[in-house]
């Protein structure tokens, strides 16, 4: 854990020029603010004031200062930028004027429900995978829709042209403190796909958001585009981010199955906080994205499957959300779901060792479906007595207007 006194250190030692404090709007969009070295022991004692009513989500102009507090156990290198002159960044803790935290900060939400988790005696591991496409951009700098190969599923070079892309990034994320464990072309032409490992919620959601921000940076330093959004190509397989996740309880029971069973059971309810775009209802239903709220072992046709695994953990894989979602409110919630799955002893529904895109409707007439609009998603978030417990209603609405 990195003290005040470590950082002040490191701004010395790396020759550090700005610092950047990072925050994050309720759809998870990082922002930020650069200071210079010297107001790092006042952002840290106070924090720095910005103006909330210019963030959409935030608060409105007759009460608009909220400050940043940096979170020390967060700097980070920005490897990206210059040697000389360096700069770091810095992940921020969002507060009013008096120091109580802001609710509608996300990272304060999902520190809340590793805080509810814990005094259970439970804590959750995360684990994403994360797919992106990767654009040519025209002789003006823009992005187009022009894919940077037609690769497929893990071809290799000369075919697929994002090889190098890969390795770059993942040399990025190794120099952020960050451990990929995999990269590969993925189905879509111009599609890849880099795995981290595993880590608590809290660093997972952080390491989530550092990794799309380290993709677009290493992309765009190459005349290319980066997209992580659910549906780039209409003809192609879309983005999913398959959220894996292991549970942990002090007693050492497994209660993997009950948590399981809470998330199914509210699934529908936080859809629209785990696809929050219309185009994310052009990806479900199709090309290995689900449809049904049902589960298997292995089954990638399933909303949850359970993947074979060479070690003892076992992990719970859900295939529905995309890249898209903030992945501190859709962390947040799943704890959530999993938590109510164990305090009531759910049981899961039975299994189902079949692939449900090829199903015959006598089976899938007989399952629930996830929404399927960014409307219909609203509609059952606005009425959820679970999604109202957890999320302002605020956030609740500004995501069913979107």
């Amino acid at each position: 854990m990195k003290t005040n006194e470590d950082v002040m250190e490191l701004m010395e030692e790396e020759n550090v020029k700005f610092i950047r404090l990072a925050f994050f709007d309720v759809f998870g969009n990082q922002k930020n603010i650069a200071i210079m070295p010297g107001e790092l022991p006042r952002a840290l004692k106070y924090g720095i004031s910005i103006d909330a009513s210019a963030i959409h989500g935030f608060s409105t102009e007759e009460k608009s200062d909220l400050f940043l507090k940096p979170d020390v156990s967060t700097v980070s290198i920005v490897p990206w930028r210059p040697v000389d002159g360096r700069v770091v960044r810095m992940f921020c803790d969002i507060c009013y004027p008096d120091g109580r935290p802001y609710e509608k900060d996300t990272r304060y939400m999902l520190k809340q429900a590793v805080k509810a988790a814990a005094e259970k005696k439970v804590s959750v591991n995360f684990g994403p995978e994360l797919e992106f496409y990767v654009f040519r951009k025209d002789e003006n700098g823009n992005r187009t829709t022009e894919p940077i190969d037609h690769a497929g599923y893990m071809d290799c070079e000369p075919m697929d042209r994002g090889d190098n892309i890969r390795r770059e990034i993942c040399f990025t994320l190794i120099d952020m403190g960050i451990t990929p464990e995999a990269s590969h072309h993925e189905q879509g032409p111009g599609q890849n796909e880099i795995d981290f490992r595993y880590s608590d919620a809290m660093t997972t959601a952080d390491n989530t958001s550092t990794f799309k921000w380290a993709v677009r940076s290493i992309c765009e330093s190459n005349g290319l585009s980066a997209d992580f959004s659910p549906k780039p190509l209409k003809d192609a397989p879309g983005n999913g981010m398959h959220i894996n996740m292991s549970v942990e309880c002090e007693d050492g029971v497994d209660r993997s199955p009950a948590f399981m069973a809470g998330i199914m059971k509210y699934i529908r309810d936080i859809t629209l906080f785990l696809d929050p775009r219309e185009e994310s209802y052009s990806r479900l239903g199709r090309q290995k994205a689900p449809e049904y709220v049902s589960w298997s072992e292995q089954n990638r046709s399933q909303l949850i499957r359970i993947p074979a695994s060479e070690e003892e953990r076992r992990r719970i894989e859900l295939r529905s959300p995309d890249p898209s979602c903030n992945p501190y409110l859709a962390y947040t919630l799943l704890i959530y779901a999993g938590l109510s799955g164990i305090e009531e002893n759910l049981e899961p529904v039975p299994s189902l060792d079949m692939n449900l895109f090829t199903a015959d409707a006598a089976v899938t007439d007989g399952l629930a479906r996830l929404p399927e609009t960014l409307q219909a998603a609203a509609a059952v978030a606005e009425r959820s007595e679970f999604v109202r417990k957890y999320v302002p209603e605020d956030i609740i609405r500004l995501y069913g207007k979107r």
